[in-house]
């Protein structure tokens, strides 16, 4: 008897140092902060490095930065010649302009209309994979919509099963700078996480593109989210080599979806219609 619950006292040991962070993430985000919180209460530092996680200093920024002022977010068009400047058919058309062109550019005038699709699978490791599926549809140059789709798969090697999480953010997105070379914008939104949590939250979010070396350019976004009271909150940070109207990229992801966060590298492809 003794033999067989030290047995299973291994056994049980084993399974939770093999246990997923998908199903936590999920688990927590069902029951809420509530029941987090009153494990976290008897350690304050790991509580104060969850909070450094949540990038809480960048998003007291982006609150003040989203909220401060009608010129700060959405800018003087008075004044502002930069934020006339029209799509471009796809970066690098012209061999330098990257999302938009100049306005007195007489070249082409750009696109009424843009449509750019893009995927990237993400690694962690064996046994955490996921991939990303992003479109963004412009219907000129003032704003666009974007919806992202994020699918992790985790394995849990004591007992082979496979556990899976959907992430789904949906944005109004608004590029403040829109100049030939680098533009720099927000997103407003919402972030919906599927499976068994079935829940929704507000989102908000910082975007920049740089398109510094001819057929090269630098991407970087960051959403901030609260779902229940708990963090879903993503950063991408990504090189891209363009080809004519498609792309190939690598780069990096982080999520931070509850307590758990995730750490991939990323390779990619996209097109612009």
């Amino acid at each position: 008897m003794k033999k067989f619950l030290l047995a299973l006292v291994a056994i049980l040991t084993l399974n939770s140092s093999f246990s997923q962070k998908v199903d936590k993430s999920k688990s927590e985000l069902k029951s809420g902060s509530s029941s987090s919180s009153s494990g976290t209460r008897s350690n304050t530092s790991s509580s104060s490095r969850s909070s450094s996680d949540d990038y809480g200093l960048v998003g007291l920024f982006v609150e003040g930065f989203l909220f401060v002022s009608f010129y700060s977010t959405i800018g003087d068009y008075n004044s502002e010649e930069h934020l006339y400047n029209p799509l471009s058919k796809y970066p690098y058309f012209d061999g330098e302009s990257g999302n938009f062109q100049n306005d007195n550019d007489s070249i082409e005038i750009g696109n009424i209309m843009r449509f750019d699709v893009e995927n990237h699978f993400l690694y962690s490791s064996n046994k955490l994979l996921g991939n990303h599926l992003k479109a963004k549809i412009r219907p000129f140059q003032y704003f666009y919509l974007q919806a992202d789709y994020r699918e992790l798969l985790e394995k849990n090697l004591f007992t082979n099963q496979f556990s899976n999480l959907s992430l789904f953010q949906f944005n109004l997105a608004y590029d403040r700078i829109r100049f030939k070379k680098f533009n720099f914008g927000w997103t407003l939104g919402a972030t919906y996480v599927a499976n068994d949590v079935q829940k929704v939250g507000f989102s908000y979010g910082l975007n920049a593109d740089a398109f510094i070396i001819k057929n090269i350019s630098f991407n970087t976004a960051m959403l901030w989210c609260r779902i229940n009271g708990l963090p879903v909150n993503s950063f991408e940070l990504r090189g891209k080599y363009h080809k004519k109207n498609y792309f190939f990229s690598f780069g990096y992801e982080h999520l931070k979806i509850a307590s758990p966060n995730y750490n991939f590298v990323t390779l990619g492809t996209g097109i612009y219609f």
